[in-house]
């Protein structure tokens, strides 16, 4: 097929896309080959049937086919969720990427500017002085020194221009909304991944062991966070290195937490998740730490170092309360600067 409405005509009858018919119609709009009108229709039947894990592989591969790509450590790992919880919290899984660095773990943090929160994980880095225009090269430099890089995806996924003004005119959920979190330019194999819905749980996990993830997590807070949240269960999906897919229930106790309230995570705009991610990665003790805590456990289990949750806790807390973290923070804000054009 060489033009949208061959692809329009299929979701019009309600059918689903194979994973090839999904790649072509994600070049044709990647490459400025279709109409905004088409692409709108598109997107807005694709959302309103609800897309299939065949058509997120299909628009994935292309995703990230048509990145900028770079070169991460074996292992390396990322963490980041689709967004749109609508919860305002502070940035959770910047502040785990950074805290995970600093034990070692290659994190290539993907990450945008905010969408439907005050403060997205490019927003608060630059706040915190991070350059985010480092070129390629640097970026991997600092995964192979710090062991942490961050890939904004405006400078990673510069074909997305043919489709951001349409999805900003629509105002609306669409498939990229899943996509970001499946389009890591690095090609990261192992994952922390969480959804906004816990209906997406299952259908992104096998859409990452589609595109060949090692070892993966996919959660969602039963509060409605796209995290591990320690306000009560999490409804997560593991996939370990065997390719087995299993289903279960974690809460706060079984990373030998504390449990929070929503209230007491709630953040506000760049500057402010700025200072609060800045004091936890200093050692202050608060409900936002807790939460970086249990996730960082978990990207510690995904990398392969620890297996126990609360072992993996206690290493994040020395990390925290011996300053690794902060310093990891400051080592990879003076890099990044020493790249400003």
């Amino acid at each position: 097929m060489n033009n949208m409405n061959e692809y329009l005509d299929i979701i019009q009858n309600n059918e689903s896309l194979t994973e090839e018919q999904m790649m072509g119609a994600m070049t044709l709009m990647m490459e400025g080959n279709a109409q905004d009108a088409e692409i709108a229709a598109f997107l807005l039947g694709l959302a309103q049937r609800g897309e299939t894990t065949e058509e997120l592989t299909g628009a994935a591969r292309i995703m990230r086919e048509k990145a900028a790509g770079l070169q991460a450590p074996y292992g390396a790992v990322d963490c980041c969720g689709t967004g749109g919880d609508k919860k305002g919290t502070f940035n959770i899984s910047t502040a785990v990427a950074i805290v995970a660095a600093s034990l070692g773990v290659p994190m290539a943090k993907h990450g945008n500017r905010a969408a439907s929160s005050k403060s997205g994980a490019a927003d608060v880095l630059e706040a915190l002085g991070v350059n985010l225009d480092m070129p390629i090269e640097a970026q991997e430099e600092a995964l192979k020194t710090l062991h942490f890089a961050f890939l904004s995806a405006n400078n990673h996924h510069s074909a997305m221009k043919y489709v951001a003004p349409i999805r900003k005119q629509l105002g609306t959920r669409t498939i990229f909304n899943l996509l970001g979190p499946l389009s890591n330019p690095a090609g990261t194999r192992r994952q922390l991944l969480g959804v906004y819905d816990q209906k997406w749980i299952m259908p992104m996990l096998e859409t990452l062991k589609n595109l060949g993830a090692k070892k993966a997590w996919v959660v969602h807070g039963e509060d409605g966070l796209d995290e591990i949240t320690t306000t009560g269960k999490t409804y997560i999906a593991t996939l370990d290195e065997e390719g087995f897919i299993e289903e279960k229930i974690l809460t706060p106790e079984d990373f030998g937490l504390e449990q929070n309230s929503i209230e007491q995570l709630i953040g506000g705009d760049a500057q402010t998740n700025a200072n609060a991610l800045r004091a936890v990665l200093e050692g202050q003790k608060c409900a936002y730490r807790n939460i970086v805590l249990a996730n960082t456990a978990a990207v510690l289990n995904i990398h392969g170092d620890i297996t126990d949750l609360k072992e993996a806790v206690q290493r994040a807390e020395e990390s925290l309360d011996s300053g690794l973290a902060m310093q990891t923070l400051v080592d990879y804000i003076t890099l990044s600067r020493e790249h400003i054009k």
